[in-house]
């Protein structure tokens, strides 16, 4: 009887935790789905702030122990006084001009352009005549539809009447540099890559790999032109000149779209494909200063409030477990290529 009772409640507390992590899966599987539907959520943070307290910490880590005391009850009594002075409406917190900080990072198909849409929205919705967005611009460039919708969300702050700065601290070239080149000022670094104005396009071609295996690709169209190189049937020398004729028009309204927005370029010389570091685009009028964005933010938040706008899709348990690994497989590639690379340098 008392192994009886002793296997009962066993099996009764293992039915009972099987329950509950079963009930503990499914709330969390339905927050998820909760979250995921929300779609991106807005973080606004004063970079003011940030670097106060930055400042702050690294003022007192620096100072000698015994007097690290008095120096945080300075910076309490300076904390109460900012607030005080916040709540009557003064202080730096009610500067009547603040800026706006955005980050585009493109890849080739400018798969950030619905967020950063959003994000332009949202500083369009609150920012007055007087603010300042700033966007730090990171882009290669890729394909022209995506880049142009980017560009198109950037023009949209133009037309709101907002003054825009672009920074490039490493490369805004081709489709980014057409981002780039809408705003009212562009600050690139001394050696960000600029420029790239140009179209380019490639197209495998294995029809006589094909053909020497006896194997036949029918490629029916509707239209001259509805498809003009193919990938698996025979192209013809119109075929190419059309596809080369696309290629110039799309150039000829890339040139179009940078003169539009920077009328002093000489576009005729500049719209090559060549890239220009960004002491040299200056020179050639394709950006207006050199500067890196950490040394004009700096700058700026010594006049007004700064803040950076992101929008960010919750992190689902499956999001966190999709950056973990990928950001696992990523340093694990960066530091076997690093090492296949030393062990190169040591045969030499």
């Amino acid at each position: 009887m008392a192994e009886w009772l002793a296997e009962m409640g066993t099996f009764l507390l293992q039915t009972t935790l099987v329950m509950v992590a079963v009930g503990v899966l499914l709330v969390i599987m339905r927050r998820n789905k909760e979250s995921s539907e929300h779609g991106f959520k807005l973080h606004v943070e004063s970079i003011n702030d940030q670097r106060r307290a930055r400042n702050r910490r690294l003022r007192v880590t620096t100072t000698a122990h015994g007097a690290r005391k008095k120096l945080v009850k300075a910076f309490r009594q300076e904390e109460k006084a900012r607030q005080k002075a916040a709540k009557q409406g003064k202080g730096e917190s009610h500067s009547t001009q603040k800026v706006w900080v955005l980050d585009f990072h493109g890849d080739i198909k400018a798969s950030q352009t619905d967020q950063f849409a959003q994000e332009v929205s949202a500083v369009i919705d609150v920012a007055s005549a007087d603010d300042e967005v700033i966007v730090r611009l990171e882009s290669a460039g890729g394909l022209v539809h995506a880049y142009g919708l980017a560009a198109a969300q950037l023009d949209r702050l133009r037309e709101a009447g907002l003054t825009t700065t672009v920074c490039i601290d490493k490369v805004a070239a081709s489709g980014g540099y057409m981002m780039a080149c809408t705003a009212n000022h562009i600050k690139a670094a001394p050696f960000a890559v600029i420029g790239s104005i140009g179209v380019v396009a490639q197209v495998p071609n294995i029809h006589r790999l094909l053909k020497r295996n006896d194997i036949d690709v029918e490629l029916l169209t509707a239209g001259k032109y509805k498809r003009t190189l193919t990938v698996l049937g025979e192209n013809t020398q119109e075929g190419r000149e059309k596809f080369i004729d696309d290629l110039e028009n799309t150039h000829r309204l890339f040139k179009t779209y940078v003169s539009n927005h920077r009328p002093d370029m000489d576009i005729e010389k500049l719209a090559t494909g060549e890239i220009w570091y960004g002491s040299e685009a200056l020179e050639q009028k394709l950006v207006d200063s050199v500067g890196t964005s950490e040394a004009y933010l700096v700058e700026r938040i010594a006049q007004a409030q700064v803040y950076h706008v992101k929008l960010e899709r919750p992190k689902t348990i499956s999001r966190k477990v999709g950056l973990a690994i990928s950001a696992g497989v990523e340093h694990a590639t960066v530091k076997a290529l690093g090492v296949i690379d030393a062990a190169g340098w040591q045969r030499r």
